[in-house]
């Protein structure tokens, strides 16, 4: 009787043990089998690209002589800042000099043959009217005094062109701006055919930032963005930035236009530009820098960056069925603008589940979703 009594309660304590074990155990796999999963929802998403763009002013003048000459004075430095009108150089060449005293010297001649003439007019007049000589001497006398006028407006003419010449040896600045480098010093010859030209004067008022993009960038870009025209897409656009060599971003936004509506056969690009204000002088003409385009998109899937993986080349996330089985499914996508994201393009629509963690998990796994704030897991890629 005793003995039936002790085997019942070891039987007892023995099963008690084992259901207590195992719901133990169930517990630990039930916790282990637990998974962060993202329900993909649409998102605004803006990102970016760049490209190497040269930069020059708005208004980019070559200063050449017109004469012939020997450099005779730089007034201006090399950088610096000028106005309109100001004088920059004076090219010496005497032939201009002595054609311009010559000139005034013909006058003073042509003159005093005018003044002779009018009196040789004078002088007849009244013999032909008191019929002492012929008329035809009075007009005789006329014509000669047109000749004489003809010819002081000849040597006034020469001079205004000696004059022209002798100004073109000093060069004046036809616009603001900066000057450029001046490779030649002063005895230099100079002429309008020399290879370079004096300096180069750049208006850096407005600057302009020169960038291509090769046809597959341009097709892409004209599938993105409506319009009938490449100026009119360009003009939905949102401002672009401009990042200087040293990697500091522009304060001032610009805007894209059209630098060439054709593709270069050579190098198979279509150059655009940026336009640039530029108040302060910073951004100078012959600059390198990079053009910031950005990109919005409204309905966005972002997929963080950790939750992916490469197999055979292409990309994969594991996606969680309605049963919570689990299934690598095949993605296309590009980074977003920090590289934590994947923006995708192809593979998964709004409303899919995405497991986040679980690197080792296999195909047709169940698991247990364990909900993610969507919110604050999409903060960080703004």
């Amino acid at each position: 009787m005793k003995t039936n009594a002790l085997i019942y309660i070891l039987t007892t304590l023995v099963a008690f043990t084992s259901c207590s074990g195992h719901k133990k155990k169930k517990d630990l796999n039930t916790g282990s089998n637990e998974y962060e999963v993202l329900t993909l929802v649409p998102d605004t998403v803006t990102t970016f690209s760049d490209f190497p763009a040269t930069i020059q002013g708005e208004d980019v003048v070559e200063i050449r002589p017109m004469v012939d000459g020997y450099l005779e004075r730089v007034y201006v430095p090399e950088g610096a800042t000028v106005k309109s009108g100001q004088l920059l150089f004076k090219i010496k060449n005497p032939a201009y000099e002595q054609a311009v005293i010559t000139a005034r010297a013909t006058i003073k001649s042509a003159v005093a043959d005018v003044n002779a003439a009018e009196m040789d007019v004078e002088k007849v007049r009244p013999l032909v009217e008191n019929d002492i000589v012929s008329k035809y001497e009075l007009k005789a006398a006329q014509y000669t005094l047109q000749s004489k006028q003809a010819a002081l407006a000849q040597a006034q003419a020469t001079l205004v062109n000696a004059q022209t010449n002798l100004g073109y040896t000093f060069l004046r600045s036809p616009q603001d701006g900066a000057i450029g480098s001046i490779p030649y010093k002063i005895g230099a010859l100079v002429s309008s055919t020399t290879a370079q030209p004096l300096t180069v004067l750049s208006n850096t008022g407005d600057v302009y930032a020169y960038f291509s993009l090769n046809e597959k960038q341009l097709l892409s870009f004209s599938n993105q963005i409506k319009g009938n025209s490449l100026q009119e897409k360009l003009n939905k656009l949102p401002a672009v930035t401009l990042v200087l060599a040293d990697g500091t971003v522009y304060s001032i936004k610009g805007k894209l236009e059209t630098a060439s509506a054709l593709i270069t056969t050579t190098t198979g690009t279509a150059s655009l530009k940026a336009t640039f204000a530029n108040p302060m002088g910073i951004i100078r003409s012959g600059a390198s820098a990079t053009v910031r385009v950005p990109h919005t998109s409204d309905s966005a899937l972002l997929v963080p960056q950790a939750a992916s993986y490469e197999l055979q080349n292409k990309q994969f996330v594991r996606v969680v069925k309605s049963n919570n089985m689990v299934f690598s499914v095949a993605i296309t996508s590009s980074p977003s603008n920090d590289g934590q994201f994947l923006i995708i393009k192809s593979g998964l629509a709004a409303g899919d589940r995405v497991v986040l963690d679980g690197p080792n998990l296999r195909d047709s796994t169940v698991i247990i979703p364990k909900k993610v704030n969507v919110d604050s897991l999409y903060k960080r890629s703004r």
